[in-house]
């Protein structure tokens, strides 16, 4: 994997690097031009990296995307997200972490994959308003708690499903996510319930602002529902799988 020069990024996709302004519309013409693969263990990982050049921004932040096979999502996804972040002057990568086996789907692997590639760096729901700033806080936040599928309304009280932000401390003292969720939904409530056992708090922005557009897409054949029945409530969380303390 290999950074792309700032320089290159910029012309590629038709907006000067110190832009300011926010037009809402993005000027992207081919979103594959920044992704780099690396293969390995049945999965593909890839990163976009993108920094401000008229300020310093001493904080980096990683976005982690579990994918498989929704091209047109992601496609979406990257030409709405890169005019915003580069408009906070976030310094990001945005990394892309692709399953290409087993057959059934294991989103919180990917996530735990994410998470390892991202530390080696640095020590598809869409946001309606750019004062949504894309960084950590003191607590784990919540960022997609208001979409409009749910009328912008927060169906129940632990859900951390969606995008979220933690530090890497944070996603360490939770273990990060199981790895034994194969298939659709659980594992971000067992997430949430890991942060309750670790004494974390799930934290979410004023409605007013943080609100996300759902892109709609069909569930793949396959990817059953898990039940709840399969959360992990003892207390030795992660010791088995997901991230250790040490990593």
């Amino acid at each position: 994997m290999q950074f792309v020069p700032f320089d290159q990024l910029a012309l590629k996709w038709g907006l000067p690097s110190d832009q300011h302004t926010w037009s809402g519309e993005s000027k992207f013409t081919d979103v594959n031009y920044t992704l780099e693969y690396r293969a390995g263990e049945g999965n593909q990982s890839a990163r976009i990296v993108w920094a401000p050049v008229s300020c310093y921004q001493p904080e980096l932040t990683a976005i982690i995307i579990p994918f498989r096979n929704r091209f047109a999502n992601l496609s979406v996804f990257l030409h709405h997200m890169h005019p915003l972040l580069r408009h906070q002057r976030r310094r990001y990568t945005i990394f892309l972490i692709e399953q290409v086996k087993p057959e059934v789907f294991n989103r919180a692997a990917l996530f735990n994959i994410g998470f390892r590639e991202a530390s080696k760096v640095a020590n598809y729901l869409l946001p309606e308003d750019d004062r949504m700033i894309y960084g950590c806080e003191k607590e784990p936040l919540h960022m997609t708690a208001h979409i409009d599928r749910h009328n912008y309304s927060t169906p129940y009280k632990t859900i951390f499903g969606g995008g979220v932000a933690m530090h890497p401390i944070q996603f360490k003292k939770a273990r990060g996510f199981p790895n034994t969720y194969y298939g659709w939904g659980g594992e971000d409530d067992d997430m949430s319930q890991r942060l309750t056992l670790s004494k974390q708090n799930i934290l979410r922005r004023n409605s007013t602002v943080a609100r996300y557009k759902d892109m709609k897409h069909d569930m793949e054949p396959g990817n059953d529902y898990n039940p709840t029945s399969v959360l992990k409530q003892e207390e030795n969380i992660g010791e088995a799988y997901g991230v250790k303390l040490g990593d």
